[in-house]
C-alpha cells in the first residue's frame, strides 16, 4: 500500500506514526508499509493523488504504463504546463512543457502521456541509444508502428524531440532484447553499415540452420548477443553455431560485458570481418 500524507491523515495516521518502522518515506509526502510488497501502480496512484489534476505521467513512467520495461518510479517523472507552480521534489521530477489534450490517455485509472508522445519525450530526457531501445521495444510488442511514429514526428515538426524521434524511428526495428539495440546502436554510432535484423540463415540446399541478430549478407557476417540464459541452452547454440559455420557463414558472438567494458573491441571485430574477403561457399 502506498499512501500521500493526506491518504495517511484520511485514515487516521500521523506524522509521527509515519516516521515509525512500520512505514517508510518514498517520496516527498508518499508513503508505504515497510514490509509491502513492491506495488509500482499503487506508488503512481498515490503520487496521482497528492499532485494537481494537471499533472499528466510522462516519459519512464508512462512508457511503464504502456508495457515497456522501465522503472517507472525512480523517480516518478510528470508533465505539467508551463505556468503550472508544480515544482520537483524527492521521488518526482516535474516537466514544464505543453500537452495536447489528444496526447493524455488514461491508463489503469492514471493519466499519462500517450505512447508516441512518449516516446518523443524519451528522445529528449534520455541517451539516444536508450530512446532507440524504448522505440525498439514497443515496435517488437505491437503498440505501435513505425508508420503512426513517423507521421507524429512529421506533424509534430519543430516540438522538442521531433526530430531526434523522425531519426530514430528510421533506425529502429523489431528485436528480441534491448542489448541487441544497444549492440546495433554501437555499430551505426562507429560509421559501420547498417545490419539487417533477425535474418533467416540457409545452407547451400536451402534449409533453415537459424537466424542471425544482426546480419552482414555481402560479408556473410553473422553477429549474435548472447543474453543470460545463453548458458542453459550452451549444448544447443554450440550446435547451431556449428551448421552456421559449416554452411559459409562467418560468427562474431559478444555478451553483455563486452558491450559494457569492451566497445572498441566489438566495433574493431566487426570492422576487420566486413574488410576480409568474403568467404566462399
Amino acid at each position: 500500500m502506498a499512501l500521500s500524507l493526506a491518504d495517511a491523515i484520511d485514515r487516521g495516521l500521523t506524522r509521527h506514526s509515519l516516521r515509525g518502522k512500520r512505514w517508510k518515506r518514498i517520496g516527498s509526502k508518499i508513503y508505504q508499509r515497510a514490509d509491502a510488497p513492491e506495488n509500482r501502480i499503487a506508488v503512481l496512484a498515490a503520487w496521482q493523488r497528492s499532485l494537481p489534476q494537471e499533472a499528466v505521467f510522462c516519459g519512464t513512467s508512462a512508457a511503464f504504463l504502456h508495457g515497456l520495461d522501465f522503472d517507472p518510479t525512480s523517480p516518478v517523472h510528470v508533465a505539467v504546463p508551463p505556468a503550472s507552480g508544480t515544482r520537483s521534489r524527492a521521488g518526482v521530477h516535474a516537466h514544464r512543457t505543453s500537452i495536447r489534450s489528444d496526447e493524455v490517455v488514461t491508463l489503469r485509472g492514471l493519466r499519462a502521456t500517450t505512447l508516441n508522445r512518449t516516446l518523443m519525450d524519451l528522445c529528449i530526457q534520455l541517451e539516444p541509444v536508450e530512446a532507440l531501445v524504448a522505440i525498439d521495444m514497443a515496435l517488437r510488442r505491437r503498440k505501435i508502428t513505425r508508420t503512426e511514429l513517423t507521421s507524429y514526428a512529421a506533424e509534430s515538426a519543430g516540438r522538442a524531440g521531433s526530430a531526434r524521434l523522425r531519426e530514430l524511428t528510421a533506425l529502429a526495428e523489431s528485436v528480441d532484447s534491448p542489448m541487441e539495440t544497444r549492440l546495433r546502436w554501437l555499430l551505426l554510432d562507429d560509421g559501420l553499415p547498417r545490419p539487417e535484423v533477425q535474418k533467416d540463415l540457409r545452407d547451400g540446399e536451402g534449409h533453415l540452420i537459424g537466424r542471425a541478430d544482426l546480419f552482414y549478407r555481402a560479408a556473410r557476417l553473422v553477429i549474435e548477443f548472447d543474453g543470460m540464459n545463453h548458458k542453459e541452452r550452451l549444448v544447443a547454440d554450440d550446435r547451431r553455431q556449428n551448421k552456421i559455420v559449416n554452411a559459409g557463414y562467418r560468427l562474431l558472438r559478444f555478451t553483455s560485458a563486452d558491450l559494457r567494458d569492451h566497445p572498441e573491441v566489438i566495433v574493431a571485430q566487426v570492422r576487420a570481418a566486413l574488410a576480409s574477403p568474403r568467404p566462399r561457399v
